[in-house]
């Protein structure tokens, strides 16, 4: 009895290998769909607002209140600690749309040598897990 739950231990154990085989190169094989934040414009002109809110004189006054309280908060405290996190926390305001628009506006371009890769790649998992036989 135990041998005959190794086996079928064993045998699902393959099956679930391939089935992940067969979804990373389902992933790998779909470039083109891995494209962030390439369409619509409906919010354009409230992040436009709120860019420049930020890397204006708004933030620029919210960024020093940072760092001011900060400060206080570490001569209070007797530590640099909240000073570094008022400091932090300016510099993060400050430079938060760039990080933000470098995110959503990252694109992948497709590989040229995709199907070289993938054909190789199961070549190599599918024998090695004992498919290939």
């Amino acid at each position: 009895m135990q041998t005959n739950v190794k086996k079928i231990e064993t045998k699902y154990l393959k099956l679930l290998s391939l089935l992940t085989v067969a979804a990373v190169l389902f992933v790998a094989v779909q470039p083109d769909a891995a494209h962030a934040g390439t369409g619509g414009t409906e919010f354009d002109e409230v992040w436009e607002a709120l860019k420049d809110w930020i890397e204006g004189t708004l933030g620029r006054v919210v960024a020093g209140a940072m760092i001011l309280v900060g400060i206080v908060s570490g001569v209070a405290r007797q530590s640099l600690m909240a000073f570094a996190v008022g400091i932090g926390g300016g510099m993060g305001l400050n430079y938060s749309p760039t990080v933000v628009e470098s995110i959503m506006t990252a694109t992948i371009t497709a590989a040229t040598k995709t199907p070289e890769f993938v054909s190789n790649t199961a070549g190599l998992i599918s024998t090695s897990i004992g498919f290939g036989m």
